[in-house]
C-alpha cells in the first residue's frame, strides 16, 4: 500500500485502454483516494463509471485550451479532493494533419495546439494546484521515444515531447525547494486511443516486439506500476528524470526505413 493516505489527481484518462488508467489502476490498488478530469461530455461518459470503480466520484471538466477551466481547476480540485499529493498529466494531442506527411509541412496552426496541449498544459496546471500541492508530493507526465529519435510518423509530437521532458527537468528545479518531483515516464508503443492518430502505429508495435529485451510490447499495467514507484515516497529522491518502461528503442534504434520492411 504505498500511496495509503495520500491523494492525487488523474488528468487525462480517456477510457480502459488509457496508460492514465493502467496508473489509476495500480495507484487504487495501493491505497490512493482518486480525482478525474474529463475534457468533454462524451469523454465523461467514459470517465464516470471508471472512477466509480475506484470507489471515487470525483470527476472535473477540462479542457486546457479553456481558459475558464483552467482558472476553475484549483477551487474545483480543492472542494472535491483538498490538498493533494500528486498529479498524474496525460494530456497530448497534435491536429491530424501535423501527423501525417513531413514534418517541414507542419502548419503554425497545427504546431501551437501540439505545443498547448502536449506540453505548456504540463507548466500551467501545475502553476494553478501549486497551492495545494502537498510539500513531498509527485507529479508525473508521460512521453515516448520519439522526443529523442526519429520515429516514422511522429512528426509534430516528437517536437512536442522533447519539450515536454524539458519542461520536466525545468520544473523539478523549480519545485526541488518544495520538496516536489517531477518525472516522466517513456514507455513502448502502446495502443491506446490517442496513438491511433499515428500513422503505421501497428508497424511501430510490430517493431518494438520483435526488437525489446523482453519479447514483447509493455502493458499499461506495467507502465501503471512503475508510476505508482514514482508517486510513492520510495521515490523521494528522484526527480527531473525520464524512466523507460521496456523501451526496446533503448537497445535498437528505429531506422526511417522501418515502417517499409514490417509491411
Amino acid at each position: 500500500m504505498l500511496l495509503e493516505g495520500k491523494k492525487g489527481l488523474i488528468i487525462g484518462l480517456a477510457n480502459k485502454h488509457s496508460i492514465a488508467y493502467g496508473i489509476a489502476k495500480k495507484a487504487h490498488e495501493h491505497g490512493a483516494k482518486l480525482g478525474f478530469t474529463y475534457l468533454n461530455d462524451a469523454v465523461k461518459k467514459r470517465v464516470e463509471p471508471i472512477a466509480k470503480s475506484f470507489g471515487s466520484d470525483i470527476t472535473i471538466p477540462l479542457d486546457v485550451t479553456n481558459p475558464e477551466d483552467m482558472e476553475n481547476l484549483k477551487s474545483r480540485v480543492e472542494e472535491s479532493l483538498g490538498n493533494i499529493d500528486f498529479l498524474v498529466h496525460s494530456i497530448a494531442f497534435a491536429p491530424k494533419d501535423a501527423l501525417s506527411g513531413k514534418t517541414i509541412e507542419t502548419k503554425r496552426e497545427d504546431f501551437l495546439v501540439a505545443m498547448e496541449v502536449s506540453v505548456y498544459s504540463l507548466i500551467g496546471i501545475t502553476q494553478r494546484l501549486l497551492p495545494i500541492l502537498n510539500r513531498d508530493g509527485s507529479i508525473v507526465t508521460l512521453t515516448y521515444y520519439g522526443a529523442e529519435k526519429f520515429v516514422p510518423k511522429y512528426n509534430v509530437m516528437g517536437i512536442a515531447k522533447s519539450a515536454l521532458e524539458s519542461a520536466v527537468r525545468y520544473l523539478a528545479v523549480d519545485l526541488g525547494d518544495r520538496g516536489i518531483r517531477v518525472n516522466g515516464i517513456s514507455a513502448g508503443p502502446i495502443k491506446t486511443l490517442a496513438a491511433s492518430g499515428i500513422g503505421d502505429f501497428r508497424n511501430l508495435l510490430k517493431w518494438n516486439e520483435r526488437h525489446s529485451p523482453l519479447g514483447r510490447n509493455v502493458t499499461i499495467d506495467e507502465v501503471g506500476g512503475s508510476a505508482v514507484y514514482l508517486l510513492s515516497d520510495l521515490a523521494k529522491g528522484v526527480t527531473g528524470e525520464i524512466h523507460y518502461v521496456d523501451s526496446g528503442y533503448n537497445i535498437i534504434g528505429m531506422p526511417k526505413e522501418a515502417t517499409e520492411k514490417l509491411q
